[in-house]
């Protein structure tokens, strides 16, 4: 569990040093006032990973040089420099050089946004962040592969993007492409496998029934092997300016009762969809890695309706941490908050 928080030029937030109440905290404050940056941090801390930018150097509050973020919790003190490309990572004082290594000793963390709420109808680039997010958590090797393998493919786009690519060149970075990707593609597979019967039995009781069906399957752009099918489409993606064919263009099929959920489902089946698929996230940590995941639900209650809220609430880890943000607590219906409350105003606990 979060015990302190401590930020430095992070977003809007200059300085802010908060003693963590054991179960969360219900942050309640007016838009654009930080609540989501402040849950934000504690993402960053604990997966090295942003669920609102894919570059961290973003995250550096504006007119300085770097953002730290530094916490205390029942795994060890952790801290978290960014600089210029550059992340600083330690563990108990102790420089961690390798990702996968600082993210074993971190607590486990899922995140449920409003953003989260498009997975089922979103494009398929959501929901392969939202399997990498949870893959680079529960497999050590799952952040290793991920990253050789965008690597590789950044380096290998800016070679077909030349007007005379080095063609023995782009054959070794097809080479290097396929080993990773192939490893990436058979994590992805068991981590859909795995993560399905949670999927399951959280839309079952967040939607009421058990009439629905849910299935999930990992949809591949590879049809023979990775290096035969990126080799194939050399012309193509040398048309193309870009590689075609990977685990980056790669979907998650989500299906009701035999029906693809994008196009078949209602709004609400869709919406308890993507609820189920965010706590099936925590549930399968939680097995995976013996740890209560934290739970970060950023302005989400205000957007269900009466009955999945219940759902929701009822969901709540009562042996974890969960953080919620508001604007308001209308949506508790008179009812008295589920956390502690926590009041932010212009950056600030208040």
């Amino acid at each position: 569990m979060l015990q302190t928080l401590r930020v430095r030029d992070f977003r809007c937030y200059g300085q802010l040093d908060w003693e963590v109440p054991e179960r969360g905290a219900l942050l309640l404050g007016d838009n654009a006032q930080g609540k989501t940056s402040l849950m934000e941090a504690i993402c960053v801390g604990l997966a090295l990973h942003s669920p609102r930018t894919g570059r961290l150097s973003r995250l550096i509050r504006h007119g300085s040089a770097q953002f730290g973020i530094s916490m205390d919790t029942e795994r060890g003190r952790r801290r978290v420099i960014w600089q210029a490309r550059h992340m600083e990572m330690q563990v108990d004082g102790k420089e961690v050089r390798d990702f996968a290594q600082y993210l074993l000793s971190a607590p486990p963390v899922v995140w449920l946004g409003n953003q989260n709420l498009s997975l089922v109808n979103g494009a398929a680039e959501q929901r392969r962040d939202y399997l990498d997010f949870l893959g680079t958590q529960w497999h050590p090797e799952y952040r290793t592969e991920l990253l050789n393998y965008k690597r590789a493919l950044k380096s290998r786009n800016l070679l077909l993007r030349r007007i005379k690519p080095d063609m023995r060149a782009l054959r070794s970075y097809a080479e290097v492409l396929a080993q990773h990707g192939e490893r990436l593609m058979v994590l992805r597979e068991e981590l859909v496998r795995l993560l399905e019967p949670y999927v399951a039995e959280h839309h079952a009781r967040t939607s009421g029934t058990s009439q629905e069906k849910v299935t999930l399957r990992y949809d591949l752009s590879a049809r023979s092997s990775l290096l035969d099918d990126i080799m194939h489409a050399l012309e193509t993606d040398l048309r193309a300016g870009f590689t075609t064919v990977g685990p980056h263009r790669d979907d998650l099929q989500l299906s009701i009762n035999g029906e693809p959920a994008a196009a078949y489902a209602s709004e609400g089946q869709q919406r308890t969809l993507a609820v189920a698929l965010m706590l099936a996230q925590a549930s399968l940590l939680h097995t995976e890695t013996g740890c209560v995941p934290t739970l970060l639900i950023d302005d989400v209650f205000g957007e269900l309706d009466p009955r999945r809220r219940r759902a929701l609430l009822k969901a709540l880890p009562q042996d974890g941490q969960v953080f919620i943000t508001a604007t308001h607590l209308d949506w508790l219906d008179g009812e008295q908050p589920p956390l502690p409350l926590q009041k932010i105003h212009q950056a600030a606990l208040v």
